[in-house]
């Protein structure tokens, strides 16, 4: 009964033999695995449980390499029924099993940035949390990436105040930019009473909602959704790979991408997602878009 010991250690004082944990759920991110498993450990993340979903691109080899270094533990689950509520429910049971404190329920391209930046992510926890939620900002992709010496965490401009565009309007019109509309926030879990999490790790279901849910502004989550060409076409590849189940789980921008896909204008699209320069002191102006050096500073390469 995993509930009683969340009860018992209720008002328990941290004492530094506290466990942080992160789950990540990843396929083909060898871009961007490595500095996510840096950057985290670095903030105070103890275990990484990673489940590869079948990689082909030579992550499932750079886990072994980072397992030399770093507390990794791998697990292979080479199903393509993309069944993300339930794998990351089971990654938290398993570091439940582990040891764990907290868990941070995580994809390859978030990084979990204290926005103080002397302090670790432990430091914003305490053992009374059932669901902290965390804000979370898209970054976005400006003519700097089109250099040949471009790296994702070279990135500064993202997401300050995002907009909330109709369904209809993401799907269909092409002068709207996905990555413009208002993101779902993120959770960390203690896993002691944890019950569930939502597909895409947004919300979870805990034994100490509502009295213990709280959101965490000292803490934000930088997403980089799109670093490259060939990674977002190939990723686009994998989801009509998975749309061919009829009963497959998925945003309807992931199927607006497979349609592009197919019609041949989805490098066009990519092209979209790219902020010119000129336009950035406009977006700024109308508070869209800031300019954030923390996660440059933080993200170890």
């Amino acid at each position: 009964m995993h509930w009683l010991k969340y009860l018992k250690n209720y008002k328990k004082v941290k004492g530094g033999e506290e466990r942080l944990f992160m789950t990540i759920l990843c396929r083909n991110e060898v871009d961007i695995i490595g500095a996510n498993i840096k950057t985290h450990a670095a903030l105070g993340v103890d275990t990484f449980i990673v489940m590869d979903n079948g990689s082909t691109d030579g992550t499932r080899e750079l886990l072994d390499e980072l397992a030399k270094d770093y507390h990794v533990v791998i697990i292979d689950q080479p199903s393509q029924t993309y069944q993300q509520a339930l794998w990351m429910k089971q990654l938290v049971y398993k570091a439940r099993d582990l040891g764990a404190n907290w868990v941070i329920s995580n994809d390859a391209d978030e990084f979990w940035i204290p926005q103080d930046s002397t302090k670790t992510l432990k430091e914003y926890l305490t053992y009374s949390d059932s669901v902290v939620t965390v804000p979370k900002s898209n970054v976005l992709l400006t003519e700097d990436s089109l250099s040949d010496d471009f790296h994702f965490s070279q990135l500064k401009l993202r997401i300050k105040y995002p907009m909330r565009y109709p369904l209809e309007a993401r799907i269909e019109e092409q002068n709207v930019s996905i990555f413009f509309n208002e993101t779902p926030a993120k959770v960390i879990v203690n896993p002691n009473g944890f019950i569930k999490i939502s597909g895409g790790n947004h919300r979870a279901k805990h034994i100490g909602n509502p009295m213990t849910q709280r959101v965490e502004n000292g803490i934000r989550v930088y997403h980089y959704p799109v670093r490259s060409w060939a990674h977002f076409e190939e990723s686009i590849k994998h989801r009509r790979e998975l749309l061919k189940n009829p009963n497959a789980k998925m945003g309807q921008h992931y199927r607006r991408w497979v349609k592009l896909l197919d019609e041949g204008g989805l490098h066009e699209e990519y092209q979209r997602f790219i902020i010119p320069n000129s336009d950035i002191p406009v977006l700024k102006k109308y508070g869209l878009v800031t300019e954030d050096n923390l996660p440059s500073l933080r993200i170890k390469v």
